[in-house]
């Protein structure tokens, strides 16, 4: 069975007042996760935090026992998650508009599986190529995928925040599932979208081929994107597979 390091850090970023961002790390079940939130105040940080308990509810300490199991508790931990905050804002109204994007990372033997919601994203570098395996539910991309406009202007565009799914939105949850095999020395990048509107996918490589540590590397990244500007919250979840 395959063994994983991993570390993972979150920052306030320079321009807002709270964090509206959680993680979850547990390499010995293999299980990450990232959520951003939104909705202003406390409310995304309500969100956010809805979807790690519900994580880490749902796996507690055990990982999964096979692939089929993984997708099961995935798409669960996604339903209960966006069940609660709906609820949450019934109870809540001053809350509505609260919701969070989320990326869930689950190994389950030599295979992995990755839940997606929104603009947060998940990126794996193998063999020195870096390849974001998820996509952006967002308007940006929406119209880069119709030609409208190149990804180069998708960086700068104006409405590039523009979500087109996200958990707390509605009863009703679209989410993108994507499995592959593992292999030795893979990395996964998970991170919100204050790392990746802050840094493009060459300087996200280059921090992650310093050699250095695993925690070294996600300071490099938090610290990178801070320096870009920090207009958002900052979060990074590194993880690594070990024979």
């Amino acid at each position: 069975m395959p063994t994983y390091l991993a570390s993972g850090a979150s920052d306030i970023g320079l321009k807002r007042a709270n964090n509206e961002d959680a993680f979850l790390v547990c390499p010995e079940i293999g299980i990450f996760a990232v959520a951003d939130g939104m909705g202003g105040a406390a409310a995304g940080e309500i969100a956010s935090a809805i979807f790690i308990e519900a994580a880490g509810e749902l796996f507690e300490s055990t990982p999964p026992a096979s692939a089929e199991q993984a997708s099961a508790q995935v798409q669960e931990v996604f339903r209960l998650a966006n069940a609660r905050m709906v609820s949450h804002v019934v109870a809540h109204p001053e809350h509505r508009g609260m919701g969070c994007t989320a990326e869930l990372l689950v190994f389950s033997g030599d295979r992995y599986l990755v839940g997606h919601v929104g603009d947060s994203r998940t990126y794996l570098l193998r063999e020195g190529e870096l390849r974001q395996i998820t996509r952006d539910h967002s308007l940006v991309q929406q119209m880069v995928d119709q030609g409208q406009i190149t990804a180069a202007e998708a960086r700068h565009h104006s409405r590039k925040n523009v979500v087109l799914r996200a958990l707390g939105a509605d009863l009703e949850l679209s989410l993108d599932l994507v499995r592959g095999s593992l292999f030795p020395k893979d990395l996964f990048l998970l991170c919100s979208d204050g790392l990746t509107d802050m840094l493009d996918d060459d300087s996200i490589k280059k921090a992650l081929a310093f050699p250095v540590s695993l925690s070294e590397k996600v300071g490099l990244l938090v610290d990178g994107a801070i320096a870009a500007g920090g207009k958002d919250n900052v979060t990074v979840v590194l993880c690594q597979v070990e024979r």
